[in-house]
């Protein structure tokens, strides 16, 4: 979240030649901010850092330590971190020691090992790190100070003291599809000041499983998620759309500032199968619209457009302040209004092309009202206005309107549900789930899409 880290004071020094750090990142932060995720220091002239910088509207991965007002050490990877949907395994290796200058900082991304950098410069021999050292201290999810927080997702963060530990040890290729997946690290001799924050208490976020009890400090609204590395939910998509569309709390909050129409789509899709997501309300006088999309369509759309969700090819759109329905521009009677501190629930049918919505848990009736919080397909239902299509959901603001969605890690962007519904199948949904809808992410997909 946008406040929250990990921290820990260090009062035996390790290593500072030789160490390795791993850890499981989802980037959802749409904003021109750089993302902390491992450092350790006192002040901006001395720290060394693992951060996502923003670059001409993309975020790269930089390795520095910064000391006296000069780079003693930097790597930053020519490669973008665009992709909001995936989890990236990021390693760094620390070895000042070796022999090869351009083997003192390794890093690797997803088990493949960068070698070409925009920015590059090797340690001298045997330079000592700022990280594992008793100088400020050691924070995760955070830039050394304050700022920069990650704002996504973090999950199994490593520390080794006095080792290089291959990535293979944290991660390995699925022998299926050659993804690089999770894989619980095992015969690690972690040493002084070594950790793994698997994050499975969500009481205790910062306990360590290493054996160390290098424990750390929780500060700020840090919320546990159920969205892992080995099972991705979707989000809303920072890298959709986003030149006046605010997207924070992990990807999960959506703001228009622009007096135009602006919408935003999930980073999941399916071609089949039935879905279903939820978002609350805040209407801060503005304007709201959620709904579902044709993927074909929204991709190729100019991302700078003023348009809603309902507007386009393939476009449905459920309006706040009307209660109407909108199908590629049209408009026509569907439901009552909704307001600031209303969740509108989406379930998507692409078995059958349709897609229904609720308010609060009782279903639009399509006439105008709501009736039941039983769900029945033959009722409300609105046919999608293209066939043989991949579609998500999406969400539409202007004029300051904020949406907080649920894809089912329980979480309104910071918000924690009330309750959680029936039906949830694992994930975590405010009102009940319609029998045979699921979450969208990964393992549903592969599963029921």
């Amino acid at each position: 979240m946008a406040d929250s880290s990990l921290t820990r004071t260090i009062s035996s020094a390790g290593s500072l030649t030789t160490w390795t750090f791993s850890a499981w990142v989802k980037l959802s932060e749409g904003t021109s901010a750089n993302l902390g995720l491992f450092s350790q220091g006192s002040s901006g002239d001395n720290v060394t850092s693992i951060f996502f910088n923003h670059n001409n509207g993309s975020h790269r991965l930089e390795w520095r330590q910064y000391q006296s007002g000069a780079y003693t050490a930097r790597k930053t990877t020519y490669g973008a971190f665009n992709d909001r949907s995936a989890w990236y395994h990021i390693v760094c290796q620390w070895d000042s020691t070796n022999g090869t200058a351009g083997d003192r900082m390794k890093i690797y991304i997803n088990g493949e090992r960068e070698t070409s950098f925009d920015n590059s410069t090797d340690p001298s021999s045997s330079l000592s790190s700022l990280i594992n050292s008793t100088t400020g201290t050691m924070s995760i999810g955070k830039y050394w100070d304050n700022s920069n927080f990650m704002n996504g997702f973090i999950s199994h963060a490593a520390f080794v003291n006095n080792a290089i530990v291959a990535p293979t040890v944290f991660g390995e290729t699925d022998s299926t599809s050659g993804i690089w997946k999770f894989k619980s690290p095992s015969g690690v001799t972690w040493g002084t000041n070594g950790f793994h924050l698997k994050f499975e208490n969500s009481g205790a976020l910062g306990t360590d499983s290493s054996g160390q009890s290098n424990t750390f400090t929780v500060n700020g609204t840090l919320k546990q998620s159920i969205d892992t590395p080995s099972n991705v939910y979707s989000t809303l998509n920072a890298a959709f759309n986003l030149s006046d569309i605010q997207l924070t709390e992990a990807g999960m909050r959506t703001k228009n500032t622009n007096s135009n129409w602006k919408y935003i789509n999930s980073t999941l899709a399916a071609p089949s199968g039935k879905w279903y997501c939820e978002h609350k309300i805040n209407i801060n006088g503005g304007y709201v619209m959620v709904g579902v999309t044709d993927m074909q369509y929204a991709t190729s759309q100019d991302k700078n457009s003023y348009t809603h969700c309902g507007a386009g090819t393939g476009g449905v759109g459920f309006y706040n302040a009307d209660g109407n329905k909108y199908l590629q521009a049209s408009a026509t009677s569907f439901a009552g209004s909704y307001t600031t501190g209303d969740i509108i629930g989406c379930a998507l049918d692409m078995d059958n092309n349709k897609v229904y919505f609720s308010k609060n848990g009782n279903w639009a009736n399509g006439s105008g009202g709501y009736g039941s919080s039983t769900f029945d397909a033959a009722v409300g239902a609105i046919t999608l206005p293209t066939t043989d299509a991949t579609y998500g959901f999406a969400v539409s603001v202007r004029s300051s309107a904020v949406v907080q969605s649920n894809f089912g890690t329980g979480q309104f962007g910071a918000t924690t549900i009330t309750s959680a519904g029936s039906n949830g199948n694992g994930s975590l949904f405010e009102y009940d789930v319609p029998s045979g809808f699921y979450a969208l992410n990964t393992k549903n997909i592969n599963t029921y899409g």
